[in-house]
């Protein structure tokens, strides 16, 4: 029978075991990007020099088969996209660096979905931050995470801009919550038992840093209990946020018990050397200019976004992104 101090000392080993292997799969596949990005690199230099088509490609891909069976992954259409692989990241010496943090398959999503640098540099920083699986980081790109976060970054209020901390995409205009298969109607008790009996995937929604302290959890002010629907604390801003459920659409009025409970935070929970606690107000529906004037003359940091029950169209978080710069081009 193993003692406790037996126990101690077979974890520190089994850890090192599996440290070390983890290290040594990341350095698997760092060579192996490496040596992606080399045959792109190569079979780039040869399109522009030697005039290389896809015929010339696809000689290539049989020879490379026929003389070493053994070797997989280098068909004619994988080689092509390691060309594109390099040309797409060639000129950008901080996203290259990146790559080779990720598995090949991860880095296609990537390339094959983002339409810019801005767009590419976001999903391999998040995709690098959380450790997403292929399974994970495709359904992010389809949830338009991208256009999402940006919209949220748009739209933060000039208080949660003036925090200490950085906030910068950190909060999304709306969260996609595809995974609770909420039913129709529903009510604010349906959406927060679904959110705690699905919160794994509602913490991967949320992003890198929530940490979850409880639902409903306990205020108590002048001998009187209030009650938070979900509380997490965010590692990297250091802070707690609030979370406030609301099935219906965004009403100015909603903001009043949110920043309450703000101050009842900030005053008798948050240390000394937390930063100002936020407020998400986490609502079915809400109208852009209604939510700018109700927060205009708020003082309490607070986020108001939208929850889908459906994933939205790419096309559509787009249009919104357009209408949002043009808005912002024209007040300028």
């Amino acid at each position: 029978m193993i003692n406790t101090i037996q126990n101690q000392t077979f974890n520190k080993i089994l850890q090192t075991i599996q440290d070390t292997r983890q290290k040594a799969l990341k350095q698997v596949n760092s060579v192996l990007m490496e040596l992606y990005w080399d045959i792109g690199k190569y079979i780039s230099t040869k399109t522009i020099k030697e005039n290389w088509g896809k015929g010339v490609v696809h000689e290539l891909a049989i020879f490379i088969k026929t003389q070493d069976p053994s070797i997989k992954g280098f068909s004619d259409k994988n080689l092509w996209r390691m060309k594109q692989f390099y040309e797409t990241y060639q000129n950008n010496e901080k996203l290259s660096a990146l790559l080779r943090e990720l598995s090949w398959t991860n880095n296609l999503l990537i390339l094959s979905s983002s339409k810019s640098d801005e767009e590419r540099e976001f999903y391999l920083l998040l995709a690098v931050k959380s450790r997403y699986s292929s399974r994970e980081l495709e359904r992010q790109i389809k949830s338009g995470i991208f256009k999402r976060t940006m919209l949220g970054n748009e739209k933060l209020s000039s208080v949660v801009k003036g925090l200490p901390q950085d906030t910068t995409n950190i909060f999304r205009d709306s969260y996609a919550l595809e995974f609770l298969d909420l039913p129709s109607p529903h009510k604010e008790n349906d959406l927060q038992k679904a959110l705690i009996g699905s919160l794994k995937d509602f913490i991967l929604e949320l992003g890198v840093g929530f940490a979850f302290i409880g639902e409903e959890h306990r205020l108590q002010v002048g001998n009187e209990d209030f009650y938070v629907d979900l509380l997490f604390y965010h590692r990297h801003l250091n802070c707690l946020v609030a979370f406030e459920l609301k099935v219906g659409k965004f009403k100015p009025s909603h903001l009043g018990q949110l920043e309450f409970y703000l101050e009842a935070l900030d005053r008798d929970v948050k240390t000394k050397e937390e930063n100002p606690s936020i407020g998400v107000l986490l609502c079915r529906e809400k109208n852009d200019e209604v939510v700018e004037y109700a927060l205009s003359r708020s003082l309490s940091p607070t986020v108001v976004a939208e929850y889908e029950t459906k994933l939205i169209p790419k096309k559509i978080l787009q249009q919104k992104l357009n209408e949002l710069y043009e808005r912002f081009e024209k007040n300028d």
